[in-house]
């Protein structure tokens, strides 16, 4: 989650109305005419709200029959909430104990072959996200890429790219925007544990 991104989020939450939105759909699914009712709004106002809701990923949706459910995304919304206070005291939490830095060290020198490639792609989330660090230390911070260039990378390491690179976006490793990609701050990455 690039800077802009988390400002976004910020601003989007600023709205009386979605945080009351909110509120409703932590207790459990509901569908927009029923939002509607509950807070007294037209459905047009409750279609914009849901729309801003879903673009900064706080919320998802289901279709049920003709009926549009819509669901509270918690991981999602608990990931961008605390992205702000991440990035802010960013110190060290981040840094790792010598044991733990040992851990990495051995599970990236049991997926690598002797010509620094992959063996195969870690099917342990622990594991991957261990590997997508490793792969990721060579990228520059501010720095943007094009998608070439990331499958030029990536290659070094294993021939499956677009695997490894949309790894990399799940992950919030990388920020993905008209076929422009970003390293984010090590704070924004998918936890390891």
């Amino acid at each position: 989650m690039q800077l802009n991104r988390l400002v976004a989020f910020h601003k989007t939450m600023g709205d009386t109305t979605r945080v009351r939105i909110l509120m409703l759909l932590a207790n459990g699914p509901l569908h927009g005419q029923a939002i509607a009712g509950k807070l007294g709004l037209t459905a047009p106002t409750i279609t914009h709200h849901m729309n801003k809701l879903k673009e900064i990923g706080a919320i998802y949706q289901r279709r049920e029959g003709n009926t549009i459910y819509f669901y509270l995304d918690q991981k999602s919304l608990e990931f961008s909430s605390n992205a702000l206070l991440k990035m802010i005291m960013k110190g060290e939490e981040g840094k790792l104990t010598k044991s733990k830095q040992g851990e990495y060290e051995l599970i990236v020198q049991n997926f690598l072959q002797g010509d620094g490639r992959l063996k195969t792609i870690p099917a342990q989330r622990k594991k991957k996200q261990i590997i997508l660090r490793y792969m990721m230390r060579s990228f520059e911070k501010g720095r943007k890429y094009e998608e070439k260039e990331i499958n030029e990378h990536i290659k070094r390491f294993h021939d499956d790219y677009a695997t490894i690179r949309r790894e990399f976006i799940m992950s919030n490793m990388m920020y993905r925007e008209n076929g422009i990609y970003e390293v984010n701050p090590e704070e924004l990455w998918t936890s390891v544990e």
